[in-house]
């Protein structure tokens, strides 16, 4: 696969042994792949308590930049969804220097100048 820019979204697939939902949630991740790059990491839940208690009824789980989601079913909307708006906001962060603004920061004022009178 070829090397992706640093700025694309990380998804992880939390997956169990055996498991062919997970299967198919990675063959439809990878697909989705070719469209929309980010970076996809695999984590088996089995064999980790905390990840086993947070997810083994509830996999293939997806988890974009940090947010679940998609649990069981894979929901390719939601996932897409997710990805364009970490791409965007990633975008956002660049334009700002590596900032996010502040919630609630006020906005540059983008009135026009008028000449005096």
């Amino acid at each position: 696969m070829p090397r992706l820019p640093g700025d694309v979204p990380s998804v992880k697939l939390y997956r169990g042994k055996d498991c062919h939902l997970c299967d198919v949630a990675r063959g439809i991740l990878l697909s989705l792949q070719r469209v929309i790059p980010f970076h996809l990491q695999q984590v088996e839940v089995e064999g980790d308590p905390e990840l086993e208690r947070r997810f083994l009824l509830e996999i293939p789980v997806v988890e974009v930049a940090g947010e679940v989601v998609s649990t069981g079913q894979v929901d390719v909307d939601a996932i897409r969804g997710a990805l364009n708006r970490a791409r965007i906001e990633s975008t956002r962060r660049s334009a700002l220097g590596g900032a996010s603004p502040a919630p609630g920061a006020s906005q540059p004022d983008r009135t026009p100048m008028t000449e005096p009178d």
